[in-house]
């Protein structure tokens, strides 16, 4: 286990990648649980993800209460990441974003479905959450307290992501490397499927195919992308530890894609 030094520097690492790939702008967020207590998560200060410090983490509890320091203003959309913690015990990372390729797929009948085989976590039953369902056609679209937080967390359900209707997405992970992962590709798989679409009928992955990938994802995997996106963004790789994946061989995870 990360101590909690190497952890908030994760977190930077993180935030900065994020930033790098364009998944987040000057908004969206990226929080981890805090694996010394469940019952809290490390989330940023309100503050634009490429630039923020390992000084500006702040530590909340799943309703969202700050406790400890506080650098500055809290996200007001820190909710989203209490209400999924809450729900999701098995999840230990989240990330909130305005994906630019992922919101036309919120606002239209057309749904998000993976065509290539790095992009098979996202999933192939991606719901989207309409916050006016519950709280009206007056909102301003952003979670802004506990309740709304928890309406997320069900719709989400034990899926990997939800889309949020006019808003961007959400998307969860066991590790921070996972959901970062996860979240990159969802962005490249949403601007490959509009490119598909324009050109006729796609084929996306099948229900096996995705099994199948998901059985065979590795923490390998994610070391991968992780190594080369903190090159990128010039952050020290820490590597971490990972397994094969149930039903495949070293050789297979060596060989890989």
């Amino acid at each position: 286990m990360m101590d909690q030094h190497d952890l908030l520097e994760e977190l930077v690492t993180a935030n900065r990648i994020l930033a790098n790939e364009g998944v987040l702008d000057s908004f969206g967020h990226v929080s981890v649980r805090n694996p010394e207590n469940p019952n809290s998560f490390f989330l940023s200060r309100a503050r634009a993800p490429a630039i923020i410090e390992a000084s500006d983490i702040m530590e909340f509890t799943l309703d969202g209460t700050s406790i400890g320091a506080e650098p500055g203003k809290p996200y007001s959309e820190r909710f989203i990441h209490a209400g999924i913690y809450e729900a999701r015990p098995e999840v230990n990372a989240v990330v909130h974003n305005h994906s630019p390729s992922v919101i036309p797929f919120s606002v239209t009948g057309k749904k998000l479905r993976p065509i290539m085989h790095m992009c098979a976590p996202i999933g192939d039953d991606i719901p989207t959450w309409d916050i006016s369902h519950k709280f009206g056609e007056s909102t301003n679209l952003l979670v802004t307290n506990i309740d709304m937080g928890r309406d997320l967390a069900a719709c989400l359900g034990g899926r990997t992501m939800t889309l949020m209707r006019g808003h961007g997405s959400t998307v969860v992970g066991r590790s921070l490397r996972e959901a970062v992962f996860t979240a990159v590709y969802m962005e490249l798989n949403a601007g490959m499927q509009m490119k598909a679409m324009a050109l006729g009928e796609v084929t996306y992955l099948s229900p096996g195919e995705i099994a199948a990938i998901e059985r065979g994802r590795a923490g390998f995997t994610f070391e991968r992308g992780w190594e080369n996106w903190c090159h990128e963004v010039d952050r020290p790789y820490v590597p971490g530890n990972w397994d094969f994946g149930e039903g495949y061989s070293r050789a297979d995870r060596q060989a890989g894609g």
